[in-house]
């Protein structure tokens, strides 16, 4: 029995009024020890460390605090652990010996309690270690003498949380997972978006099979020493330990916490309790840009959904899940790649660009008119689904929307202006379009369409050899061709729309297919409707219908395919 254990008899020697009957220095009992480390909080705010128990604690900017323990024999080992959370420390661990228990008459009676309580507070003790920094330090003596130790620790930055562990019985206690003899963490693979670590691990796990889980935390800022200090980083208003003020009454728990509303009218009482004393109000802080994933006992991980070309901080932090204490292995940091440089596409007036994005891709174009010019026109055809399009003259967005099918565009024109076109595809899958840029309104390569491309079926007229269809044209003269193929029963819509890429023209299709062109518009919108009937079917066949509307420039647009069936019995 070394490291005092017990801290009511320590703290009743430091700090109770002098008693009549002649005392000594306390020893540890081993049973009420056990019974207090279970509930941690009894440590809290105390001046004594447990042998064998880490403890969590607050300071104050510029406000030292002192803890004591007592080692009894001489020859004892000791291991002493301070962990800085979220600021630099300066601690100093100091000894002094312990008071005699002979008085100095020679009597063998115990010494007054005031007697040895002034020799401890009063003598200046012999310094063993000191240190300043925010890295998780260690004083380690396999043989130190019998006394009372003194940590004093100060924050000199701002108030802070810290940790502190100290133990008799280093050899065998072994709370903190070890390290492998390479604690490095390697990067294995990097790529725009993604990297991947691996690290050896831990001989707590590998060899001693204690459960130990990985945890790794990125961010953009810089590595971390420890575990704590990600922790505090990541909580803007700690649940466990929350900041108190000074000079209030102090309880290691917000009151918050527990249930109890906190009143920002300090001129009110809720009951027993006054807002202005423990309702404390916090401001918000920014968002951490911080993040922590726990992973198990693998030792290698591929991190995701990274920015290409950023510096990340990597961290790697062993846990025994045990006793939730910690172990940091040497960090690293990596800069993603860069986004591979797309080739810009340059458009010539008057020519149409065939355009193909991968799923989720983008896509940059190029339109410098080598006239001056007033109006500049781009006309897209999206062959699938639709495609976002942004266009930039000199810098400036001049537009930016989505299309569907045709559209067209016209924008203000500006001399030696320069256009730069930028194409996302779909989420859905890859992205076809046709796009044209021109300076000459009168060059229209695609055709003009209705806002509804749908090819209606009368079933009223269907037969056992003929289907009668309409659809809808446009005030501009176009030719329209229609094509007919015949599929199996089991022909369905997600079928069909597989086959929609409305870019595949007449030239795609078999002769056979093909059942008539004609041209056909109106002048009055409500009347531009045409009708046909295809005859020459089989009966109880299924086919599908397509209609091509050609423009003058020979680019075709396809209208949404049609699915009929014939009459079986007539």
């Amino acid at each position: 029995m070394l490291l005092l254990r017990c801290p009511l008899p320590l703290l009743l020697l430091l700090q109770l009024p002098l008693g009549s009957r002649p005392q000594k220095l306390p020893t540890r009992d081993e049973e009420l020890f056990q019974m207090q480390i279970r509930d941690k909080a009894f440590f809290h705010d105390s001046s004594v460390i447990p042998d064998g128990a880490e403890i969590s604690s607050y300071l104050f900017r510029d406000t030292p605090k002192r803890y004591f323990f007592v080692v009894e024999e001489d020859n004892t080992p000791l291991a002493v652990t301070v962990t800085p959370c979220d600021a630099p420390l300066e601690w100093k661990l100091s000894v002094q010996e312990l008071p005699e228990e002979a008085s100095g008459e020679g009597s063998g009676d115990p010494e007054p309690l005031e007697q040895q309580k002034q020799q401890i507070t009063n003598e200046e003790g012999t310094e063993l270690f000191s240190y300043k920094g925010n890295d998780v330090e260690y004083f380690v003596s396999s043989s130190s003498p019998s006394g009372l130790y003194q940590l004093d620790l100060l924050s000199t930055e701002k108030d802070t949380h810290f940790k502190v562990y100290a133990t008799t019985t280093p050899e065998s206690d072994q709370p903190y997972p070890e390290l492998p003899y390479d604690p490095r963490i390697d990067v294995t693979s990097l790529g725009r978006t993604t990297v991947t670590l691996a690290w050896k691990p831990s001989p707590t796990a590998s060899l001693l099979r204690q459960p130990i889980q990985y945890c790794i935390v990125i961010n953009k800022e810089h590595n971390f020493k420890s575990l704590c200090a990600v922790e505090a980083k990541l909580s803007s208003d700690d649940a466990f330990m929350m900041a108190p003020k000074p000079g209030l009454d102090f309880s290691p728990f917000d009151f918050a916490h527990f249930g109890f509303p906190v009143d920002t009218n300090s001129g009110k009482e809720r009951g027993f309790l006054k807002s202005s004393k423990f309702g404390r109000q916090t401001s918000p802080k920014p968002r951490v840009d911080l993040h922590k994933v726990c992973i198990g006992n693998k030792n290698i991980f591929t991190v995701s959904d990274l920015k290409p070309d950023t510096q990340y901080y990597f961290d790697m932090f062993a846990v025994n899940t045990d006793t939730n204490m910690s172990t940091a292995y040497v960090g690293t940091f990596a800069r993603t790649k860069e986004e591979a440089k797309q080739k810009t596409v340059e458009l010539k007036d008057g020519k149409v660009t065939d355009v193909f994005i991968k799923r989720k891709g983008t896509k940059f174009l190029r339109f410098a008119p080598v006239s001056s010019h007033q109006k500049v026109t781009f006309s897209v055809h999206s062959c699938l689904d639709a495609v976002q399009i942004q266009v930039r003259r000199d810098g400036k967005l001049l537009l930016s929307q989505s299309v569907e099918g045709v559209r067209q565009f016209q924008l203000r024109g500006k001399a030696k202006a320069k256009y730069l076109i930028r194409l996302k595809g779909s989420k859905k899958g890859a992205s076809m379009l046709k796009i044209l840029a021109t300076t000459r309104p009168n060059k229209q390569s695609f055709p003009s369409l209705p806002e509804d491309t749908r090819i209606k079926a009368f079933d009223k007229l269907r037969t056992c050899s003929s289907v009668t269809v309409a659809w809808l044209g446009t005030q501009e003269r176009n030719k329209f061709c229609i094509y007919k193929r015949e599929v199996d029963d089991n022909y369905n819509e997600e079928q069909k729309k597989r086959e929609q890429n409305q870019c595949l023209g007449p030239d795609t299709r078999k002769k056979s297919e093909k059942v008539l062109c004609k041209y056909f518009h109106s002048q009055n919108i409500q009347k531009a409707v045409t009708t046909e009937t295809i005859r020459g079917l089989q009966p109880g066949k299924s086919y599908l219908l397509d209609v091509y509307v050609i423009g003058h420039g020979g680019h075709s647009v396809k209208y949404q395919s049609k699915l009929v069936k014939t009459r079986k019995f007539c």
